[in-house]
């Protein structure tokens, strides 16, 4: 008889919607319905497009690539210039954000990982973990490298100000309408493109490079969010200013840090070596059908399954090879120690 998978883990009470604190985010949904009233006009719809893509960027190449990676190196004009658009998409500050996505990375899809979908459902993954009151404050202790410039911290505590300004400066050069299409359904669709990567690419899409979570390559979500969507690539080797490796895998964000490194804007693109793109070539037949599998959408607990198997597998391998290792060590040597957390 088979086991029954066990179901996403309940939130905590810290980890349920505050609807008090939520009500400016779904409002910013209800205003889009204002565009059956205001109408489309070009100039709206093109002012919208272009915030999209703008402040799409000032996230994936400012927040992500550069303040979460350290992906290339910049100067720190330019460095206050990358969070200021990544605040005027209103994902709340840049420390806070960065901070947030190191520990993403390092726990991910692990009990401890904020947003797994794996581990707690489409749901808290895709928006519920920023809704709720446990992530809240910004861990300082984690983005240290850049909570010691005082304009960063500033821009952080002071997160709404890009934004509310954005939005009256819309209203002023182009009435109502514009704040609608420009602001509201731009922001929305802004945070709902940026969501997708957090839940959507845990569960669609393919895998090419073993990682120990449910990472996967999507090219409909890199068109959408400018070149995150290869986030396979990106959980394999994350530190690199690219996430498309190969010429057929777009990424918007990547290209446009290439130009601004001809003008010696940025500098310093980390790009992975061949070695670590072409890793998969030598995969096993097992390890390719391994890749194959699919997640369980909602992230109940069959995903989670393939994951402890993975790691034990895993944590099997490593320990095997610490073990031959150690028969040619004094026989003092300390007995090896689990490297991969169950």
């Amino acid at each position: 008889m088979q086991t029954p998978s066990p179901a996403a883990a309940p939130p905590a009470d810290n980890e349920r919607l505050n609807w008090f604190s939520s009500i400016p985010f779904f409002g910013v949904h209800l205003m889009c319905l204002f565009v059956f009233v205001v109408g489309a006009k070009p100039v709206d719809l093109a002012v919208c497009v272009g915030l999209y893509i703008v402040r799409m960027w000032g996230i994936t190449a400012g927040y992500h690539r550069y303040f979460s990676h350290r992906a290339f190196k910049t100067g720190r004009v330019f460095q206050f210039l990358l969070a200021l658009v990544g605040s005027t998409s209103t994902q709340k500050g840049v420390l806070w954000w960065a901070a947030n996505h190191r520990h993403h990375h390092r726990y991910s899809d692990q009990e401890e990982d904020i947003h797994s979908p794996v581990q707690k459902g489409f749901w808290f993954s895709h928006v519920g973990w920023i809704l709720c009151d446990k992530y809240g404050q910004t861990r300082l202790d984690a983005i240290k490298d850049f909570a010691r410039f005082p304009e960063l911290v500033w821009l952080n505590r002071f997160h709404l100000v890009p934004p509310v300004l954005l939005a009256v400066a819309l209203y002023f050069i182009g009435g109502f309408s514009m704040l609608v299409w420009g602001f509201f359904v731009s922001t929305t669709l802004l945070w709902h493109g940026t969501f997708t990567i957090n839940s959507l690419s845990h569960i669609f899409g393919k895998r090419r490079y073993k990682t120990t979570d449910t990472s996967r390559n999507n090219w409909l979500l890199a068109l959408v969010t400018l070149g995150e969507g290869w986030h396979n690539n990106h959980h394999y080797h994350q530190n690199t200013a690219n996430q498309g490796w190969f010429w057929w895998e777009v990424d918007l964000s990547y290209y446009s840090l290439k130009v601004l490194s001809w003008f010696k804007v940025v500098e310093g693109l980390r790009l992975p070596s061949d070695a670590v793109k072409y890793a998969h070539l030598k995969y096993s037949a097992e390890d390719r059908a391994t890749l194959a599998r699919p997640t369980r959408f909602f992230g109940a607990g069959g995903a989670r399954a393939q994951l402890v198997a993975a790691r034990a597998a895993a944590e099997d391998k490593v320990r095997g090879a610490l073990a031959a290792a150690a028969e040619h060590l004094p026989s003092s040597a300390p007995t090896p120690q689990p490297l991969l957390k169950q």
